[in-house]
């Protein structure tokens, strides 16, 4: 897909904490909490380190790193396991590494075994989610109930963060990746875009060549059999979000027996190609950008572009076209920086309110806001660096992907959308140009019923705009054993936001309780 199916921004996972889906792999907190990780606490059992399982070591710094500390009462191990660069027997035999990292409460006990998460993307560090989400329930993190009853495993899938990670651009190729105008109208303009996305697609190639193919979402999901095996369960229990459920959907088609539970949140439909799967987003997107500025009509005083934000947002794209600001930092704020301020805050609805006031700063000749929320979404660090989120979304987005795809095509897609989605359909139309241009060899995904896997609970939010809701059913009949429960909140996935989703996936990641057929859990 065009937008990456991260998860939703902390703010909207982790109460008190804000959204950097910009520098460490998709989230900082802004309050930090009160008391670290206890290394003189003993922290339960199976032991650190297994026979015949990885070495796992105590790995402090990695919370220290992304959060200041790790959370009181828990600790932290990391390892690494090799595993077939083509599971298919290809590669001459080649390995991989992949990094985990194992979250264990002092509380625990009752153990089940570890559930494993995946925050989606693809490009996003399942490491540092599981570092995020073992913070308690104070701060949004998972709810006591899970800590104390698994280990929380996460792991950088291949190719992303610590995983043998893809990297195909330099810092200023991806300023001018996201500084570019996301809705080209002239020819030249259109072709000055698609230069820029060659760029990628040239880079990715020249270093990895005919290897891109091994990293597809078929290859991940085989991983994850082999991380199930290494932590020493006999099943899978997983928490995938986004596209994350996308790679939960081909474990159960390739594991079904292997399988416990599986919590599917913000829904994937596998079987729609790139194009379908593109414009679901330009409609999601447009949707939760129009519920933002009845949002802003109906609370004057919490918007400051009120009443009329979606011309507060066309005034911006307008003005950064025709004569854009230079930031502090000397970059030009583009229309493509305005945009991409836009796409980062729907992710959340706590995330409305600063896009507001990034409009009103931007109106009045100060452009910080827009640029800060647009860096969270590219990965920016403030000194100009970025991560490899964007190259291995790339990589493995088109790698899955065997749609053929002309820049006439494309274009007829800008405008047909553009009429469609005023905001977001173009740019993301646009978007295509990346995976038309792929010159490496492709690997599609599977598609098709979980034959023999136990019941898969998916989760949907009517307001999603990355994965949006209509998604839910498809992904749950495509798999034959899916049950969908509904969250009619705005932003981008629901567990654990609420009590009513909250409670529900708890009893099914305990106790195997599937929730009941069409629940549905309201906004608050």
């Amino acid at each position: 897909m065009s937008r990456p199916h991260r998860r939703a921004p902390l703010v909207a996972l982790l109460a008190g904490f804000v959204a950097v889906v910009a520098t460490a792999g998709c989230f900082l907190p802004v309050v930090m909490p009160t008391g670290g990780a206890d290394p003189d606490h003993p922290v339960g059992l199976p032991p650190s380190s297994s026979p015949g399982g990885p070495a796992w070591s105590r790995c402090d710094d990695v919370p220290a790193k992304l959060v200041g500390q790790g959370a009181r009462g828990m600790r932290y191990d990391c390892a690494t396991i090799s595993v077939p660069a083509d599971w298919g027997g290809g590669a001459g035999g080649d390995k991989l590494e992949l990094s985990l990292i194992r979250i264990r409460s002092a509380d625990q006990s009752r153990r089940i075994g570890s559930l494993l998460v995946n925050p989606g993307g693809p490009g996003a560090s399942g490491v540092d989610t599981a570092v995020y989400l073992s913070f308690g329930p104070s701060y949004g993190g998972l709810p006591t109930e899970i800590t104390r009853r698994f280990d929380i495993v996460g792991f950088d899938p291949r190719g992303v963060g610590r995983s043998s990670p893809i990297k195909c651009m330099g810092d200023r190729d991806m300023d001018a990746y996201f500084g570019a105008d996301p809705d080209p109208r002239t020819q030249e303009e259109f072709d000055q875009v698609a230069a820029i996305r060659q760029k990628l697609v040239a880079g990715c190639v020249r270093k990895y060549g005919d290897d891109l193919r091994y990293y597809s979402t078929e290859q991940t999901a085989r991983d994850i059999d082999a991380i199930r095996a290494a932590v020493g369960d006999d099943k899978t229990t997983y928490l995938g979000y986004s596209y994350g459920t996308l790679l939960g959907a081909t474990y159960a088609q390739l594991f079904p027996e292997k399988v416990r539970a599986l919590v599917l949140d913000g829904a994937v439909d596998p079987e729609q190609d790139i194009v379908a799967g593109s414009e679901s987003q330009a409609k999601g997107f447009e949707r939760a950008f129009t519920n933002f500025t009845t949002w802003c009509r109906n609370t004057p005083k919490e918007c400051r572009v009120a009443p009329d934000a979606r011309a507060a947002m066309t005034d911006a794209l307008e003005k950064a076209r025709s004569s854009p600001m230079r930031a502090s930092d000397g970059r030009e704020v583009t229309a493509g920086w305005a945009l991409w301020a836009a796409v980062s805050s729907l992710y959340t609805e706590q995330g409305w309110k600063e896009l507001a006031d990034a409009l009103e700063d931007y109106q009045r000749g100060n452009p910080r806001g827009i640029l800060k929320l647009a860096d969270r979404y590219a990965e920016r660090t403030d000194a100009g660096a970025y991560s490899n989120l964007f190259d291995a979304n790339s990589a493995i987005n088109c790698t899955d992907s065997d749609t053929s795809l002309t820049a006439n095509k494309i274009r007829s897609y800008q405008e047909q959308w553009r009429a469609k989605y005023p905001l977001f359909g173009a740019p993301i139309a646009v978007d295509l140009i990346t995976c038309a241009q792929w010159s490496a060899p492709r690997d599609p995904y599977p598609t098709g019923a979980a034959k023999g896997a136990p019941p898969i609970v998916v989760v949907g939010t009517t307001g999603d705009p990355a994965t949006p809701y209509e998604q839910t059913g498809r992904l749950a009949d495509m798999l034959g054993v899916g049950h969908v429960l509904t969250w009619q909140g705005e932003g981008h996935t629901a567990y654990p936001q609420t009590p009513c989703v909250t409670n529900a996936v708890d009893e099914y990641l305990i106790n195997l309780t599937v929730p009941a057929d069409g629940k549905t859990c309201p906004a608050r």
